[in-house]
C-alpha cells in the first residue's frame, strides 16, 4: 500500500512539473513585435507596469506613455485591461519592455496592408521630399513615393526641374494608394499617379452623372490643343472648343487662356456614352452681336486691321468681337480683282457697312462703295439688303 501512494505522488508531481513547464513556454517567452492583452497592476512616475500573463510583469517607460498625451494618461487605471507591444522581450536589466506607442504603429501598418490588399486610396501630408522623391506621414509610419508616381511628373522631367516641384508639394496633402508594404524592412512605398487616376474616373463617373447643361462650374485650364483647351473640373476634364472660347475670332486658343488658369464655365453638352463633357466660355461674356444695332448702322463709316484674306474676301476687325467681311465683288470695281491683290493681313483700312444681320452675327463691309457720296439709312437699306453678307 506504502507503494501505491507513493507511485501515485510521484504521478501528481510529474503531472504538477508538466502544467508549470507548459505554463512557462506558454506564458514566459513573449516574442518582439506581439500584440499582447495586459493588466495595468501599478502607474508610477517612471512607468507603468503591466501584467501579460508572464512570471514577471511588463514595464511601460515613461517616456512612451507621455507620447499618448496627457489626455490617454489621465484616463489610465490600476484595473484596466489594455492593449500593449512587446518591444523588448527581456533587456539587459531582464525587464519586459513594452509600449503603447508601438500599438499605434502596429495597427498603421494594419491599416497600409488592409489598404494593399482592397486597392483603397487615403491622403498623407507630404512632409519632405529627397532626390528619389517624396516622404509622406501616413499616421505614425513615414511612406515614401517614388518620383515615377508623383501625378504631375513624367520621366522627362529635367532633374532640376523635378526638385523644384517635389519641394513645391511640401506641405500639402495628396491622395495615394499603397503599392507596398514590408514590416519587416519598414518600407511603406505608395502612389499619388495611381490615386489620382483612379480618383479621377470616380470623380468623372460622378459628374457625368450629376451635371446637366447649362450647369456653370469653376475650372481650370489643363490642356490647349488646336481645338479648343481642356478644362479641370476638379476630376474630370471638359472641352471647350475653339469656337466656344470667346466670340472674337481665336487662331489658337493661346491667345485668350494659359494652363492653369481659373475660370468659369458653363456645361453647353453632356454625351455619357462617349464620356464626354462639352463646356463654353463665351456664353458667360456678353455677347456683342445682341446689341450690334445700337453701335452700327447701315452706311456707317468703320475702320479696322484686316485679320485674314481668303479668295472669296477679306475680314476685318471692327471692335474685339466683331467682324466684317468685304466680299470679293466689293473690294474694287474690276470683277477680275483678287483680295489679296488689295489686302494684307495686318492692314488696317476703312470700310463702308453695307448690311448688318444679328441673328446670323454678320456685318457686310464695302470698299468699292467708299468713293460714293452717303446715302440715307432708308435708301441704303433698300438698295444694299443682304450684300456682302459672311
Amino acid at each position: 500500500m506504502v507503494v501505491q501512494s507513493d507511485q501515485m505522488a510521484l504521478e501528481a508531481q510529474d503531472e504538477l512539473n508538466w502544467t508549470l513547464l507548459l505554463e512557462e513556454y506558454d506564458y514566459a517567452r513573449p516574442q518582439r513585435g506581439e500584440l499582447r492583452e495586459g493588466m495595468v497592476m501599478q502607474i508610477e512616475d517612471n512607468g507603468v507596469l503591466v501584467s501579460i500573463g508572464t512570471k514577471r510583469e511588463g514595464v511601460i517607460p515613461a517616456q512612451d506613455l507621455r507620447q499618448m498625451g496627457d489626455e490617454f494618461l489621465g484616463t489610465l487605471k490600476v484595473g484596466e485591461t489594455i492593449q500593449v507591444y512587446v518591444q523588448e522581450p527581456e533587456n539587459r536589466d531582464g525587464d519586459l519592455i513594452l509600449s503603447l506607442t508601438m500599438v499605434q504603429v502596429a495597427r498603421d501598418w494594419e491599416h497600409a496592408e488592409q489598404l494593399f490588399k482592397e486597392g483603397g486610396i487615403t491622403r498623407s501630408k507630404v512632409i519632405g521630399f529627397n532626390k528619389g522623391g517624396l516622404l509622406v506621414q501616413f499616421n505614425r509610419i513615414r511612406g515614401f513615393v517614388p518620383a515615377s508616381q508623383v501625378a504631375q511628373l513624367h520621366g522627362r522631367t529635367a532633374v532640376e526641374e523635378r526638385q523644384q516641384a517635389l519641394q513645391k508639394m511640401v506641405n500639402q496633402e495628396i491622395p495615394l494608394k499603397v503599392i507596398e508594404v514590408d514590416r519587416e524592412r519598414n518600407r511603406l512605398v505608395l502612389s499619388e499617379r495611381s490615386a489620382t487616376q483612379e480618383w479621377r474616373k470616380a470623380q468623372k463617373q460622378r459628374l457625368l452623372t450629376e451635371l446637366q447643361p447649362g450647369d456653370v462650374l469653376s475650372g481650370r485650364v489643363n490642356q490647349l490643343t488646336n481645338f479648343g483647351a481642356f478644362i479641370d473640373l476638379g476630376g474630370a476634364d471638359g472641352l471647350a472648343h475653339i469656337s466656344e472660347l470667346s466670340w472674337q475670332r481665336v487662331n489658337h486658343p493661346r491667345e485668350v487662356l494659359h494652363p492653369g488658369q481659373e475660370l468659369k464655365v458653363v456645361v453647353v453638352e453632356i454625351d455619357r456614352d462617349r464620356e464626354r463633357i462639352g463646356l463654353s466660355v463665351r456664353q458667360l461674356q456678353a455677347n456683342p452681336w445682341e446689341t450690334i444695332e445700337q453701335r452700327y448702322a447701315l452706311g456707317q463709316l468703320v475702320s479696322g486691321p484686316v485679320t485674314n484674306v481668303t479668295p472669296f474676301g477679306a475680314f476685318v476687325q471692327v471692335e474685339e468681337a466683331v467682324e466684317g467681311l468685304i466680299h470679293a465683288s466689293e473690294l474694287d470695281a474690276d470683277p477680275q480683282t483678287q483680295p489679296r491683290d488689295v489686302l494684307q493681313p495686318g492692314q488696317t483700312i476703312t470700310a463702308r457697312v453695307i448690311s448688318l444681320d444679328r441673328q446670323r452675327q454678320r456685318m457686310g463691309l464695302s470698299l468699292r462703295r467708299m468713293a460714293e457720296p452717303e446715302k440715307p439709312v432708308e435708301e441704303e437699306s433698300a438698295t444694299d439688303t443682304g450684300s456682302g453678307d459672311a
